[in-house]
């Protein structure tokens, strides 16, 4: 059986047990892990990030760049 729509997955979802739900959603996990790192990655070769270096850059001549998370919040 081949299933094409989400809604078709999803419904196989609800069906699995337990354990192959949580194979499943390692597996999910880990795809979308991936193809976060590869649009970062992306973006940041393509200069697209390079605003957030600027900003630092501002704040720490400024001395208000802090560790995030801040304790302070």
């Amino acid at each position: 059986m081949t299933m094409s729509t989400v809604e078709e997955i999803e419904q196989a979802a609800e069906r699995l047990a337990p354990s192959d739900f949580d194979r499943l959603a390692s597996w999910v996990s880990a795809r979308y892990h991936d193809f976060w790192k590869r649009q970062m990655d992306g973006d940041a070769a393509a200069g697209i990030l390079d605003f957030l270096f600027t900003e630092a850059a501002a704040e720490r001549q400024a001395g208000s760049l802090h560790d995030w998370p801040s304790d302070k919040e």
